[in-house]
């Protein structure tokens, strides 16, 4: 049995990690894809304090590193399900259950998709989600930008200084990025908004040669030939197999306090995956500190 099982090695996870352990609790980090979460797909981080620079991998190798030297288990799998009781049991995809006296959630969000036919087999073949991390391979290329959000409207100022052409495709017939963002796109030559359209079709065989879009107002279609897609409609938690023990909000996020209770004792969630109004990485950490302490207190009392 370990005392605290942590699903997700994001920064939030294994920060929750490092605050357990220091606390001379037992810790195993489940994580199913790589350590890191999301900041690994970025080759530049500048917000992170005390370090001026660095990527996102060598930040989550410095957690990663932190952590094991601390003592935790690690495990490389995807946990389907949570049993709850006066212990809890973490069964994984592979059939393995393990026991603890606390859980902490801490699985993050992933990019959300359109949702269209093939579009996973574009993912790394012309459809990208970071314009920092891939912008570089379309320096004088053209591009198109999904979304009409903040982060869309970035996206598309940072492209627009590499690429040829950049398009910016809203669903809505305006734009829901800040106002200065709007203005700043307004006066690239390079970028053209299409509002009030949705893409309908991806074009191409084993690489993205360009999409179909159809104007929702009148069902008009038409062809955009293109060298890349960049995806920026927001992100999905990843909190379905939890659902028995969290109480999850419209969006899927894990409805929590500011402590990272949830609605099961002895269950804690930290990081984007919960319902919160900033997700960045140092807020992700802090939720781990905050829910690593917390499961420390429950466990004190409870066992």
């Amino acid at each position: 049995m370990y005392d605290i099982v942590i699903v997700g090695g994001g920064p939030a996870g294994l920060t929750a990690a490092l605050y357990a352990l220091r606390a001379n609790k037992t810790v195993l980090v489940i994580e199913k894809g790589s350590f890191g979460g999301q900041i690994t797909y970025s080759p530049k981080v500048e917000n992170i304090p005390g370090f001026l620079s660095l990527t996102g991998n060598e930040f989550a190798e410095k957690l990663v590193e932190q952590v094991l030297e601390q003592g935790a288990d690690t495990e490389c799998t995807e946990v389907t399900k949570i049993i709850d009781g006066k212990t809890k049991t973490v069964v994984t995809e592979d059939g393995e259950e393990y026991t603890a006296k606390a859980v902490i959630i801490a699985t993050g969000a992933k990019h959300r998709m359109l949702g269209l036919p093939g579009e996973e087999n574009f993912v790394g073949e012309g459809i990208s989600f970071c314009a920092v991390c891939d912008g570089a391979f379309y320096e004088n290329k053209t591009v198109a930008v999904i979304g009409g959000g903040n982060s869309a409207l970035q996206e598309a100022l940072l492209l627009s200084d590499l690429a040829k052409k950049v398009y910016v495709i809203q669903n809505l017939d305006y734009l829901t990025g800040e106002d200065k963002l709007s203005k700043q796109l307004e006066q690239k030559e390079n970028v053209e908004v299409i509002t009030g359209s949705i893409v309908e079709e991806l074009l191409g065989d084993s690489e993205l040669e360009g999409i179909v879009i159809k104007k929702t107002s009148s069902g008009e279609t038409k062809s955009i030939s293109l060298d890349g897609m960049f995806i920026a409609i927001g992100l999905l938690p990843q909190n379905e197999s939890f659902a028995n023990v969290l109480k999850l909000d419209e969006r899927g996020y894990a409805a929590s306090t500011e402590e990272c209770l949830t609605k099961t004792e002895g269950i804690f969630v930290a990081g984007d995956c919960r319902s919160k109004k900033i997700r960045q990485v140092s807020t992700a950490a802090a939720d781990g500190a905050v829910a690593a302490l917390a499961a420390c207190d429950y466990i004190k009392d409870n066992f």
